[in-house]
């Protein structure tokens, strides 16, 4: 079980900043953003196999 910021959001991000200081912005002066996007990941198969078992209302709120 993890739970983090999106990898896909973080990217998209990172693409954002690259175009921006390709187009002459100066990294210095532009704002650090946090991440907004965050998701949990439950591997059911794993916790099977360690005899664990999730809760149903855990499972539902889980995004994959």
């Amino acid at each position: 079980m993890s739970y983090g910021s999106n990898i896909r959001d973080a990217f998209r991000q990172v693409g954002v900043y690259a175009g921006r200081i390709l187009k002459g912005a100066k990294p210095a002066d532009m704002p650090v953003i946090q991440a907004s996007k965050f998701e949990l990941v439950i591997n059911a198969q794993a916790a099977r196999m360690l005899g664990l078992t999730i809760p149903d209302k855990l499972l539902v709120v889980a995004d994959r």
